[in-house]
């Protein structure tokens, strides 16, 4: 079967804009949803079973996986839009040599991190002032997570494959099965075997074990040309210089965003501990609202990839706004009902009555701002689905992260409280979403990506 036929079957460059993006939108959300189930588990079971102290470890360890992680899952995002481009122009050839560059990034990037996340966590925990009482925990964690990096960077760079040729519906069924296989495991290891931290650590690693095998069987045994054969898994020199092109930007602002967390995550844990268990709750819950925006993201990207491969520019445009408009209906609807549900939603995690206020505080500064962030997060995949990647780095990047840290660094220490603390995202995001909307409605990246492509010039543009 051609690329040119993949690419009619999935509708992505044909039929309705609106239908097409939810086929393609909901098993991602639905896959995002998992995922963020998957990791929530974790942090019930610890909360739950094992206190505050351990609560408060394994969630002062998220900032730091994502330093690495993220920056190596957005370089490989440029292969996804590489993949997409190529699988939209019909080009079997150049779809089957990305692919295997992208499984040589996942297998290269997940050895690195391995090797210097578990020569530098100690150093990394003490930096961000880990209090000593859970210093130990949340060193167990992070050490057992990195041990087994190697199985994410492998999903996670499949399922970038899988989207970019319009499949979000195995990455879906992989997650339900991922998820399901953790929260059996965790339960084990931490109820029946009293594992505790190093139990739900372990639980992780092996489900994204499972996961990673899962997805590897997807690719290796399809006929079409994003199959993936051991022996050609290596670098194409050509096709890795256009992914670090547009994945090198998306991988440094995911670290300036890694980074702005972190100082984020320092600030909290000079609250104290409560403070820093409460944070590790909010952002499993909120984490249900960015999981819709991700996904809203990821499918506008791989719409944009196609359409402009087959150099369907209207229907590009179209789909932004399309996409733009269901996201903002959608994240509104999801924040008033946090507003609304958010102490109960609290108490899943922890029965500690201060750190459920310190939480519902922060709700009420965060869930009114989410919807500012639709357009920062729709706008940048969009423009980096066309293949720029530079421009949406720096607008967010200065527009969020910089912004960020300078609010922590100077207003924090002058008013030191946990609104001051929560402040910094809506005065940042309205900033950079205003950016981004200018940016955009000047359509200058359509045209150089477009000129960079070698396509003609439509006279509409």
């Amino acid at each position: 079967m051609s690329g040119t036929k993949q690419a009619s079957e999935n509708s992505i460059t044909s039929g309705v804009i609106w239908k097409q993006l939810l086929i393609f939108f909901f098993p991602i959300l639905i896959g995002t949803f998992f995922q963020q189930l998957y990791n929530t588990v974790d942090t019930i079971v610890v909360g739950q079973y094992v206190g505050t102290n351990a609560l408060a470890a394994v969630g002062t360890t998220g900032t730091l996986i994502n330093l690495l992680v993220g920056f190596f899952v957005g370089v490989s995002s440029g292969a996804t839009v590489i993949i997409s481009q190529f699988f939209g122009a019909g080009d079997g050839k150049n779809v089957s040599k990305a692919v295997h560059t992208s499984m040589a990034l996942a297998l290269v990037g997940g050895l690195f991190i391995m090797v210097f996340g578990l020569l530098t966590s100690r150093p990394s925990l003490e930096l961000l002032g880990v209090p000593e009482e859970i210093m130990d925990d949340a060193l167990t964690y992070l050490n057992v997570y990195y041990a087994g990096i190697i199985a994410s960077m492998i999903y996670n760079v499949g399922t970038g494959v899988l989207r970019a040729i319009g499949d979000s519906r195995m990455p879906l069924y992989v997650l339900i099965v991922c998820c399901l296989v953790n929260i059996v495991l965790d339960l084990l290891f931490v109820l029946a075997f009293h594992w505790n931290v190093f139990g739900v650590a372990f639980a992780t690693v092996l489900s994204q074990v499972v996961s990673a095998v899962l997805i590897m069987l997807r690719l290796m045994l399809t006929r079409e040309s994003y199959r993936v054969e051991l022996k050609k898994i290596r670098f194409d020199r050509s096709i890795l210089k256009n992914v670090i092109r547009i994945g090198l930007p998306a991988g440094l602002q995911s670290v300036l965003y890694s980074i702005s967390n972190l100082v984020v995550q320092a600030s909290i844990n000079s609250f104290g501990t409560d403070a820093i268990a409460s944070w590790a709750a909010i952002g499993k819950i909120d984490g249900f609202i960015w999981m819709v925006m991700s996904a809203f993201g990821i499918a506008i990207t791989t719409f944009v990839g196609q359409n402009f491969g087959a150099q369907k520019y209207d229907r590009v445009k179209r789909s932004i706004k399309v996409c733009l408009g269901m996201a903002l209906g959608t994240t509104i609807a999801l924040s008033i009902l946090l507003l609304v549900f958010m102490e109960p939603l609290l108490r899943f995690f922890t029965g500690d009555e201060a750190v459920i206020q310190i939480g519902q505080r922060f709700f009420w500064v965060l869930a009114p701002s989410y919807f500012t962030y639709v357009f920062i997060e729709i706008l940048s995949g969009a423009i980096r689905g066309a293949g720029e990647a530079f421009q949406p780095m720096l607008i967010t990047c200065f527009g969020v992260c910089g912004l960020r840290i300078l609010w922590l660094t100077i207003v924090v220490n002058i008013w030191h409280t946990m609104e001051m603390v929560a402040m910094n995202y809506p005065v940042t995001w309205v900033i950079a979403a205003v950016v981004f909307i200018i940016y955009y409605c000047r359509m200058n990246w359509l045209r150089r990506c477009i000129r960079r492509g070698g396509y003609p010039m439509p006279e509409n543009l």
